[in-house]
Protein backbone atom coordinates (compact mmCIF):
# COMPACT_ATOMS: atom_id res chain seq x y z
CA UNK A 1 0.00 0.00 0.00
CA UNK A 2 1.80 3.18 -1.10
CA UNK A 3 0.89 6.92 -0.02
CA UNK A 4 -0.80 7.41 -2.76
CA UNK A 5 -3.63 10.12 -2.60
CA UNK A 6 -6.68 7.63 -3.39
CA UNK A 7 -5.09 5.34 -0.68
CA UNK A 8 -5.09 8.43 1.54
CA UNK A 9 -8.62 9.69 0.68
CA UNK A 10 -9.73 6.20 1.37
CA UNK A 11 -7.85 5.81 4.42
CA UNK A 12 -9.37 8.82 5.89
CA UNK A 13 -13.29 7.60 5.08
CA UNK A 14 -11.98 4.87 6.89
CA UNK A 15 -10.80 6.61 10.05
CA UNK A 16 -13.90 8.89 9.95
CA UNK A 17 -16.33 5.42 9.53
CA UNK A 18 -14.80 4.19 12.49
CA UNK A 19 -14.97 7.46 14.46
CA UNK A 20 -18.60 7.97 13.47
CA UNK A 21 -19.55 4.49 14.98
CA UNK A 22 -17.63 4.71 18.18
CA UNK A 23 -19.54 8.56 18.59
CA UNK A 24 -22.75 7.77 17.51
CA UNK A 25 -26.22 7.90 19.85
CA UNK A 26 -28.01 5.35 17.64
CA UNK A 27 -27.33 1.93 16.05
CA UNK A 28 -28.31 3.20 12.57
CA UNK A 29 -25.69 5.70 12.69
CA UNK A 30 -23.46 3.30 14.52
CA UNK A 31 -24.54 0.89 11.33
CA UNK A 32 -23.85 3.77 8.46
CA UNK A 33 -20.25 4.22 10.25
CA UNK A 34 -19.37 0.34 9.69
CA UNK A 35 -20.90 0.46 6.33
CA UNK A 36 -18.43 3.72 5.54
CA UNK A 37 -15.19 2.35 6.71
CA UNK A 38 -16.38 -0.97 4.85
CA UNK A 39 -16.51 0.58 1.90
CA UNK A 40 -13.24 2.59 2.47
CA UNK A 41 -10.76 -0.54 3.02
CA UNK A 42 -11.82 -3.00 0.14
CA UNK A 43 -10.31 -0.48 -1.83
CA UNK A 44 -6.94 -0.69 -0.02
CA UNK A 45 -6.62 -4.18 0.08
CA UNK A 46 -6.48 -4.70 -3.98
CA UNK A 47 -2.81 -4.01 -5.29
CA UNK A 48 -1.21 -4.56 -8.44
CA UNK A 49 1.41 -6.76 -6.43
CA UNK A 50 -0.55 -8.87 -4.97
CA UNK A 51 -2.26 -11.62 -6.82
CA UNK A 52 -4.33 -12.79 -3.80
CA UNK A 53 -5.74 -9.51 -2.27
CA UNK A 54 -8.49 -9.62 -4.77
CA UNK A 55 -9.51 -12.66 -3.24
CA UNK A 56 -9.02 -11.67 0.40
CA UNK A 57 -11.01 -8.76 -0.67
CA UNK A 58 -13.79 -10.36 -1.99
CA UNK A 59 -14.45 -12.64 1.48
CA UNK A 60 -14.10 -9.89 3.34
CA UNK A 61 -16.66 -7.79 2.04
CA UNK A 62 -19.06 -10.42 2.12
CA UNK A 63 -18.67 -11.50 5.88
CA UNK A 64 -18.56 -8.09 6.57
CA UNK A 65 -21.70 -7.54 4.43
CA UNK A 66 -23.48 -10.40 6.83
CA UNK A 67 -22.32 -9.08 9.59
CA UNK A 68 -24.34 -5.34 8.33
CA UNK A 69 -27.24 -7.82 7.56
CA UNK A 70 -27.91 -9.05 10.76
CA UNK A 71 -27.76 -5.52 12.15
CA UNK A 72 -30.13 -4.25 10.11
CA UNK A 73 -31.86 -7.84 10.82
CA UNK A 74 -31.90 -7.38 14.57
CA UNK A 75 -33.82 -3.46 14.47
CA UNK A 76 -37.10 -5.74 13.60
CA UNK A 77 -36.75 -6.94 17.42
CA UNK A 78 -35.48 -4.17 18.90
CA UNK A 79 -39.33 -3.03 19.23
CA UNK A 80 -40.68 -6.77 20.09
CA UNK A 81 -38.18 -8.13 22.62
CA UNK A 82 -34.91 -6.41 23.33
CA UNK A 83 -32.86 -9.21 24.21
CA UNK A 84 -32.83 -11.17 21.04
CA UNK A 85 -32.08 -7.88 19.35
CA UNK A 86 -29.31 -7.77 21.61
CA UNK A 87 -27.87 -11.39 21.05
CA UNK A 88 -28.32 -10.90 17.01
CA UNK A 89 -26.48 -7.40 17.34
CA UNK A 90 -23.60 -9.20 20.04
CA UNK A 91 -23.24 -12.43 16.99
CA UNK A 92 -23.18 -9.46 14.01
CA UNK A 93 -20.17 -7.67 15.98
CA UNK A 94 -18.45 -10.55 16.86
CA UNK A 95 -18.44 -11.72 13.19
CA UNK A 96 -16.96 -8.60 12.19
CA UNK A 97 -13.97 -8.76 14.74
CA UNK A 98 -13.61 -11.83 13.66
CA UNK A 99 -13.57 -13.76 16.94
CA UNK A 100 -14.47 -17.19 17.93
CA UNK A 101 -17.10 -19.03 17.12
CA UNK A 102 -17.04 -16.61 14.07
CA UNK A 103 -13.22 -16.05 13.43
CA UNK A 104 -13.43 -18.83 10.07
CA UNK A 105 -12.73 -15.60 7.65
CA UNK A 106 -10.28 -14.00 9.06
CA UNK A 107 -6.97 -16.15 9.15
CA UNK A 108 -8.08 -16.67 5.41
CA UNK A 109 -8.23 -12.97 4.44
CA UNK A 110 -5.06 -12.47 6.38
CA UNK A 111 -3.34 -14.93 4.52
CA UNK A 112 -3.88 -12.72 1.24
CA UNK A 113 -3.09 -9.79 2.46
CA UNK A 114 0.44 -7.49 2.24
CA UNK A 115 1.63 -6.25 5.72
CA UNK A 116 0.25 -2.53 5.78
CA UNK A 117 -3.22 -4.04 5.25
CA UNK A 118 -3.03 -6.76 7.17
CA UNK A 119 -1.65 -4.42 10.32
CA UNK A 120 -4.65 -2.18 9.38
CA UNK A 121 -6.91 -4.96 9.53
CA UNK A 122 -5.81 -6.12 12.67
CA UNK A 123 -5.67 -2.65 14.37
CA UNK A 124 -7.60 -0.15 13.00
CA UNK A 125 -10.87 -2.01 11.86
CA UNK A 126 -11.44 -3.84 15.21
CA UNK A 127 -12.16 -0.52 17.41
CA UNK A 128 -15.54 0.21 15.80
CA UNK A 129 -17.13 -3.39 16.65
CA UNK A 130 -15.10 -3.39 19.92
CA UNK A 131 -16.59 0.28 21.15
CA UNK A 132 -19.96 -1.51 19.98
CA UNK A 133 -19.52 -4.44 22.01
CA UNK A 134 -19.46 -1.89 24.92
CA UNK A 135 -22.59 -1.07 24.63
CA UNK A 136 -24.22 -3.95 24.76
CA UNK A 137 -22.14 -5.15 28.16
CA UNK A 138 -24.63 -3.40 30.09
CA UNK A 139 -27.66 -5.21 28.79
CA UNK A 140 -28.81 -7.49 31.81
CA UNK A 141 -27.45 -11.64 30.54
CA UNK A 142 -24.93 -10.54 28.25
CA UNK A 143 -22.07 -11.10 30.42
CA UNK A 144 -22.47 -14.87 29.60
CA UNK A 145 -21.87 -14.75 25.91
CA UNK A 146 -19.59 -12.55 26.60
CA UNK A 147 -17.51 -14.98 28.82
CA UNK A 148 -18.43 -17.83 26.54
CA UNK A 149 -16.98 -15.84 23.37
CA UNK A 150 -14.41 -14.91 25.41
CA UNK A 151 -12.69 -18.44 26.18
CA UNK A 152 -13.78 -19.57 22.68
CA UNK A 153 -11.69 -17.39 21.22
CA UNK A 154 -8.48 -17.79 23.73
CA UNK A 155 -9.26 -21.25 22.69
CA UNK A 156 -9.52 -20.84 18.77
CA UNK A 157 -6.27 -18.16 19.29
CA UNK A 158 -4.19 -20.73 20.42
CA UNK A 159 -4.63 -23.84 19.28
CA UNK A 160 -5.60 -22.68 15.85
CA UNK A 161 -1.49 -21.50 15.21
CA UNK A 162 0.35 -24.39 16.55
CA UNK A 163 0.88 -25.97 12.73
CA UNK A 164 0.80 -22.86 10.86
CA UNK A 165 3.86 -22.09 8.79
CA UNK A 166 2.44 -18.77 7.51
CA UNK A 167 3.40 -15.76 9.75
CA UNK A 168 0.35 -13.69 8.23
CA UNK A 169 -1.64 -16.93 9.94
CA UNK A 170 0.34 -16.85 13.22
CA UNK A 171 -0.74 -12.97 13.84
CA UNK A 172 -3.89 -13.92 12.71
CA UNK A 173 -4.59 -16.51 15.15
CA UNK A 174 -2.97 -14.29 17.82
CA UNK A 175 -5.04 -11.47 17.16
CA UNK A 176 -8.75 -14.00 17.86
CA UNK A 177 -6.26 -15.19 21.15
CA UNK A 178 -6.11 -11.17 21.85
CA UNK A 179 -9.97 -10.58 21.02
CA UNK A 180 -10.59 -12.99 23.81
CA UNK A 181 -8.81 -11.38 26.75
CA UNK A 182 -10.49 -7.60 24.85
CA UNK A 183 -13.75 -9.38 25.46
CA UNK A 184 -12.87 -10.52 29.35
CA UNK A 185 -11.93 -6.69 29.83
CA UNK A 186 -15.11 -5.35 28.23
CA UNK A 187 -16.44 -7.31 31.09
CA UNK A 188 -14.13 -5.02 34.01
CA UNK A 189 -14.57 -1.48 32.14
CA UNK A 190 -14.44 0.11 28.82
CA UNK A 191 -11.11 1.63 30.08
CA UNK A 192 -9.36 -1.61 30.84
CA UNK A 193 -10.39 -2.59 27.33
CA UNK A 194 -8.90 0.61 25.79
CA UNK A 195 -5.52 0.18 27.52
CA UNK A 196 -5.00 -3.29 26.08
CA UNK A 197 -5.89 -2.53 22.96
CA UNK A 198 -3.65 0.24 22.66
CA UNK A 199 -0.77 -1.77 24.23
CA UNK A 200 -1.89 -4.91 21.45
CA UNK A 201 -1.92 -2.14 18.74
CA UNK A 202 1.54 -0.51 19.34
CA UNK A 203 3.21 -3.99 19.95
CA UNK A 204 1.72 -5.68 16.65
CA UNK A 205 2.75 -3.03 14.73
CA UNK A 206 6.49 -3.30 15.57
CA UNK A 207 6.48 -6.97 15.05
CA UNK A 208 4.01 -5.97 11.15
CA UNK A 209 6.95 -3.51 10.57
CA UNK A 210 9.96 -6.07 10.95
CA UNK A 211 8.32 -8.27 8.56
CA UNK A 212 7.39 -5.87 6.39
CA UNK A 213 11.15 -4.33 5.83
CA UNK A 214 12.32 -7.18 5.32
CA UNK A 215 9.66 -9.09 3.31
CA UNK A 216 9.21 -12.11 5.23
CA UNK A 217 5.95 -14.30 5.02
CA UNK A 218 6.79 -17.84 6.01
CA UNK A 219 8.68 -19.58 8.42
CA UNK A 220 11.18 -20.48 5.71
CA UNK A 221 11.91 -16.43 4.89
CA UNK A 222 12.83 -16.17 8.49
CA UNK A 223 15.33 -19.05 8.04
CA UNK A 224 16.70 -18.57 4.43
CA UNK A 225 17.46 -14.64 4.79
CA UNK A 226 20.78 -13.76 5.96
CA UNK A 227 18.97 -11.60 8.64
CA UNK A 228 21.15 -9.48 11.14
CA UNK A 229 21.98 -10.66 14.67
CA UNK A 230 20.47 -8.08 16.16
CA UNK A 231 17.16 -8.27 13.83
CA UNK A 232 16.55 -11.45 14.81
CA UNK A 233 17.33 -10.95 18.56
CA UNK A 234 14.91 -8.18 18.05
CA UNK A 235 12.08 -10.12 16.67
CA UNK A 236 12.30 -13.03 19.07
CA UNK A 237 12.00 -10.37 22.30
CA UNK A 238 9.06 -8.35 20.13
CA UNK A 239 7.45 -12.28 19.82
CA UNK A 240 7.17 -12.61 23.31
CA UNK A 241 6.46 -9.38 24.09
CA UNK A 242 3.25 -10.02 22.21
CA UNK A 243 2.71 -13.62 23.59
CA UNK A 244 2.69 -11.65 27.24
CA UNK A 245 5.73 -13.03 28.44
CA UNK A 246 6.72 -10.92 31.73
CA UNK A 247 8.73 -8.63 32.01
CA UNK A 248 8.14 -7.42 28.58
CA UNK A 249 5.69 -4.45 27.66
CA UNK A 250 3.34 -6.89 26.85
CA UNK A 251 2.77 -8.44 29.92
CA UNK A 252 1.22 -5.02 31.39
CA UNK A 253 -2.07 -4.93 29.69
CA UNK A 254 -2.62 -8.71 30.32
CA UNK A 255 -1.69 -7.97 34.14
CA UNK A 256 -4.05 -5.68 34.57
CA UNK A 257 -6.85 -7.80 33.14
CA UNK A 258 -5.64 -10.48 35.62
CA UNK A 259 -6.22 -8.32 38.69
CA UNK A 260 -9.24 -7.03 37.60
CA UNK A 261 -11.07 -10.78 36.92
CA UNK A 262 -9.42 -11.98 40.27
CA UNK A 263 -10.81 -9.37 42.15
CA UNK A 264 -14.04 -9.90 40.57
CA UNK A 265 -13.91 -13.61 41.31
CA UNK A 266 -13.88 -14.61 37.65
CA UNK A 267 -11.21 -17.79 37.97
CA UNK A 268 -12.86 -19.77 35.23
CA UNK A 269 -12.53 -17.10 32.62
CA UNK A 270 -8.96 -16.37 33.85
CA UNK A 271 -7.76 -20.09 34.00
CA UNK A 272 -8.77 -20.61 30.62
CA UNK A 273 -7.28 -16.90 29.52
CA UNK A 274 -4.34 -18.23 31.53
CA UNK A 275 -3.66 -21.73 29.66
CA UNK A 276 -4.33 -19.93 26.09
CA UNK A 277 -1.59 -17.42 26.89
CA UNK A 278 0.90 -20.57 27.39
CA UNK A 279 0.11 -22.19 24.14
CA UNK A 280 0.52 -18.78 22.04
CA UNK A 281 4.33 -18.42 23.89
CA UNK A 282 4.61 -21.79 22.16
CA UNK A 283 4.09 -20.52 18.79
CA UNK A 284 5.73 -17.51 19.58
CA UNK A 285 9.04 -19.38 20.96
CA UNK A 286 8.74 -21.75 17.70
CA UNK A 287 8.61 -19.40 15.57
CA UNK A 288 11.60 -17.20 17.19
CA UNK A 289 14.02 -20.16 17.96
CA UNK A 290 14.12 -21.37 14.39
CA UNK A 291 15.28 -18.08 13.10
CA UNK A 292 17.99 -17.66 15.97
CA UNK A 293 19.43 -21.47 15.60
CA UNK A 294 18.99 -21.99 11.99
CA UNK A 295 20.72 -19.75 9.56
CA UNK A 296 22.36 -20.28 6.04
CA UNK A 297 24.97 -17.61 5.32
CA UNK A 298 25.58 -18.53 1.53
CA UNK A 299 21.80 -17.27 0.81
CA UNK A 300 22.13 -13.15 1.47
CA UNK A 301 19.72 -11.59 0.02
CA UNK A 302 20.31 -7.49 -0.17
CA UNK A 303 17.85 -4.62 0.64
CA UNK A 304 17.25 -1.84 -0.57
CA UNK A 305 15.77 0.36 2.22
CA UNK A 306 18.50 -0.49 4.81
CA UNK A 307 18.75 3.25 5.70
CA UNK A 308 14.68 3.62 6.23
CA UNK A 309 15.17 0.43 8.46
CA UNK A 310 17.52 2.21 10.49
CA UNK A 311 14.67 4.27 12.44
CA UNK A 312 12.70 1.37 12.75
CA UNK A 313 15.13 -1.00 15.36
CA UNK A 314 15.01 1.84 18.33
CA UNK A 315 11.88 2.12 17.90
CA UNK A 316 10.43 -1.09 18.02
CA UNK A 317 13.66 -1.56 20.79
CA UNK A 318 11.57 0.97 23.23
CA UNK A 319 8.08 -0.12 22.02
CA UNK A 320 8.89 -4.12 23.76
CA UNK A 321 10.86 -3.13 26.55
CA UNK A 322 9.10 -0.15 28.13
CA UNK A 323 7.55 -3.39 30.45
CA UNK A 324 10.44 -3.12 31.89
CA UNK A 325 10.63 0.24 33.26
CA UNK A 326 6.95 -0.33 35.17
CA UNK A 327 7.97 -2.62 37.90
CA UNK A 328 10.67 0.68 39.01
CA UNK A 329 7.95 3.17 38.34
CA UNK A 330 5.99 0.92 40.60
CA UNK A 331 8.34 0.95 42.89
CA UNK A 332 9.20 4.59 43.18
CA UNK A 333 5.71 6.05 43.55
Amino acid sequence: MYFSYPNLLFFSTLVSGTLLSISSCSWFSAWVGLELNLLSFVPLMITKSNQYSSEAALKYFLIQSLGSSLIIFSASFMLIYFGVASIILFCALILKLGGAPFHFWFPQVMGGLLWPQAMILMSVQKVAPLFLLCYLASVSMMEVYFSVASMLSAVVGAVGGINQTSLRKVLAFSSINHIGWMLSSILVSEVTMGVYFLFYSVISLSIVVLFHYKQAFHFNHLLTYNFPAEVKMLVFFSLLSLGGLPPFTGFVPKWLVIQELVGAGNFVLLVVLLGSALVTLYFYLRVSIMSLTISTPSLVISFADQQGFKWVMPCCMFVNFFGLLIPFVIMIV
